[in-house]
């Protein structure tokens, strides 16, 4: 029988809950690209056995975020200038499809909850991690009204890749925090009911990310 744990209130297998533990990591930057893993750490610090997070392992790195050596152990995988390009070039294209097929089932409640993200966005101001915290939430929120589970997954894994980068790029670069201005566009195309127009927006909107992000990754 697998071991189970209890998260805010919700059943979660051993393996699930150290999947998400690792992953947070990652995302937080908690776990930095080129660090080793030690799975017995790790089993110890969550209170689980060993084999959940070995399952856990190869599911990261089936994701791209961690790489198994064979007898050497397990790093989490960074990503080249090249890598980056094409993660954010997958994220634009899935986020923009799914953002256009929510369009339907967007209800006016659904709009108040993506201002209400906004606002959350606008006054983390400098709180760095926050702020890439109710970004990521804006963007998960819209693109999960579409309802499609796999391609939830997917989109879900491609902000985990790149999240670490972008916690380092607004803390470090000179990069004005403009939450209102980059994500209102999106907002308005929303209103207008046009499918194609917000996948088109939104997909410009990720792209647009890719060269400062690139260019101060490449530093």
């Amino acid at each position: 029988m697998s071991e189970t744990v209890n998260v805010n209130g919700i059943a979660l297998s051993a393996e699930d809950e150290a999947y998400r533990f690792i992953e947070a990591a990652i995302r937080s930057g908690r776990y930095r690209a080129g660090e080793r893993l030690v799975g017995e750490d790790i089993a110890a610090e969550i209170g689980t056995s060993r084999m959940p997070v070995r399952e856990a392992f190869r599911r990261l790195s089936a994701e791209g975020l961690l790489r198994i050596r064979p007898n050497r152990g397990v790093i989490v995988r960074g990503l080249n200038a090249a890598e980056m390009r094409e993660v954010f070039e997958m994220r634009a294209a899935l986020e923009g499809l799914a953002a256009g097929l929510a369009v339907p089932k967007i209800t006016r409640p659904n709009l108040a909850t993506l201002e209400h993200l906004l606002d959350q966005m606008e006054q983390a101001n400098a709180d760095f991690p926050a702020w890439v915290t109710y970004h990521r939430e804006f963007h998960e929120y819209l693109t999960g009204l579409a309802g499609m589970p796999r391609l939830t997954r997917q989109l879900s894994g491609l902000h985990s890749a790149i999240e670490p980068y972008m916690r380092i790029w607004l803390e470090h670069a000179d990069k004005p925090m403009t939450s209102r201005d980059d994500h209102s566009g999106i907002l308005q195309a929303i209103k207008t009911g046009n499918e194609r127009l917000v996948e088109e927006t939104v997909r410009e909107h990720v792209r647009a990310t890719i060269p400062a992000l690139v260019d101060f990754v490449m530093l």
